[in-house]
């Protein structure tokens, strides 16, 4: 596998710029259900290495979209991806997704840390000023993760997701730049602390 090209680096994950050779195994992480149970992209159905391709591919015609690869960096080893969606550079907003598919990478601080620098990367880099996400009421695991990197709860769409015959919440969360401190992108654009 290439090397990654490293955009921002934190203590245990970086985020990098993500490559072709990354699809097969982004379609292996899609196909469990394990993991794929917590996004929002869960189907009932699985997702071809083909149409993985055709997404992966399609980046050029979303460039309010931004895809990055996160790294574990004492391997350089991918474990998983995260994304800034549908940028609005006008109202500075923007949303936040995130996967994390090595399953022995969870519950390490990953998904925080990787929240946060893709999140530091939206006020710092691209300039925006609010980050929206949203999660499923029965992912406590996600919401505490977000929670730490900074997101607040700011509502929720009652019983809007459906997994066999149970019902759960959409919780919306939201981070703004007024309220963020930039553990990495500050230093690494070279900009002193005020």
């Amino acid at each position: 596998m290439t090397a990654p090209i490293y955009v921002l680096r934190g203590e245990k994950i970086g985020l990098a710029v993500p490559s072709r050779e990354l699809v097969p195994l982004w379609t292996e992480w899609i196909n469990d259900l394990a993991v794929v149970g917590h996004l929002a992209i869960l189907s009932g159905g699985p997702m071809t290495l083909e149409a993985e391709q055709r997404f992966y591919d399609g980046r050029a015609d979303r460039p309010n979209d931004m895809l990055f690869a996160v790294y574990e960096l004492a391997t350089d080893r991918p474990i998983g991806s995260t994304g800034i969606h549908d940028v609005d550079h006008r109202h500075g907003r923007a949303t936040f997704g995130i996967m994390i598919g090595a399953r022995d990478c969870w519950n390490r601080g990953y998904g925080t840390e990787a929240t946060r620098l893709t999140i530091d990367y939206a006020f710092e880099v691209l300039g925006l000023h609010n980050v929206l996400l949203t999660v499923y009421g029965y992912n406590k695991r996600a919401i505490r993760v977000y929670e730490k990197a900074g997101f607040k709860v700011i509502g929720r769409r009652r019983a809007a997701r459906r997994i066999g015959a149970k019902r759960y919440d959409e919780i919306y969360m939201d981070v703004v730049a007024s309220e963020w401190t930039s553990p990495v992108a500050r230093g690494a654009l070279g900009i002193a602390e005020d």
